[in-house]
């Protein structure tokens, strides 16, 4: 399995607009992070987790020619905005794209994107097929994918594992039944927005307390802000099994 970053930034990004700071102004590339999203190669499957308003930006720069499904983690639209970009994939392999996504992810993009799903379809609009998902395991394929229930404040988010890997975006709370299913993992991949506390996400220590709880052989943390710091000083601080992932970083699991 091959998990590339597509990006690794909270919901505006970083440089954030009109900001100055430190992290904003870094020259650093690992400090420019467009919305959060991974791509996963997996036997002979090409999958992408959210599809966030540089979803276009992000399968050129990792020049991603082949889609064979898009999950949703939820439904906020630094997550899901940019999903009419998968036309591109329905002219090239001539096929409606798998889309997995709850009820209420489902529900959004009926709202979001409601020509796409009108009984007459205007030409060149992307094709979908939806398929809704619970807490329960289903296959891509062969490829059997395991979602994860997490809370991010009030609203339920889903995390996925495949085999050794685990994807957890969005969170601040994760009940000990769903630690239970991440357990084993050799490699997760958490969120972990800023330094202080926030009401809807895990800030640092919490991450890392996380981690000490799941005991992945490696952590990389993701969907961070510019109140976190810039990479380089942040990264000096962490454990050797934890990092910070960066746009356009590659893994192999």
């Amino acid at each position: 399995m091959i998990v590339t970053f597509l990006g690794t930034g909270t919901s505006q990004g970083i440089p954030v607009i009109g900001c100055h700071c430190e992290v904003c102004s870094s020259l650093d590339y690992r400090d420019k992070r467009l919305r959060t999203s991974i791509h996963i190669q997996v036997e002979d499957k090409s999958i992408i987790v959210d599809s966030g308003p540089d979803f276009r930006q992000q399968v050129l720069r990792e020049r991603i020619e082949r889609l064979d499904a898009l999950l949703f983690t939820h439904q906020h639209k630094d997550h899901t905005a940019g999903m009419d970009d998968v036309r591109s994939f329905n002219f090239k392999q001539k096929m409606d794209m798998p889309v997995y996504g709850t009820q209420a992810v489902i529900e959004q993009l009926k709202q979001e994107f409601s020509y796409v799903f009108q009984p007459v379809k205007y030409p060149g609009i992307p094709r979908i097929q939806v398929n809704e998902i619970d807490l329960r395991p289903f296959k891509i394929g062969n490829v059997e994918i395991q979602p994860i229930e997490v809370m991010h404040y009030k609203l339920p988010v889903l995390g996925f594992r495949i085999g050794d890997f685990t994807y957890i975006t969005d969170a601040n709370y994760i009940s000990r039944e769903q630690i239970d299913k991440i357990k084993g993992t050799k490699v997760l991949v958490l969120n972990a927005l800023q330094i202080d506390q926030h009401i809807s996400h895990f800030n640092l220590a919490e991450a890392l307390e996380m981690v000490e709880i799941i005991g992945p052989e490696m952590a990389y943390f993701t969907h961070i802000s510019h109140k976190l710091g810039n990479h380089k000083k942040v990264s000096q601080s962490l454990p050797d099994n934890v990092q910070l992932a960066w746009d356009g970083l590659k893994i192999s699991i």
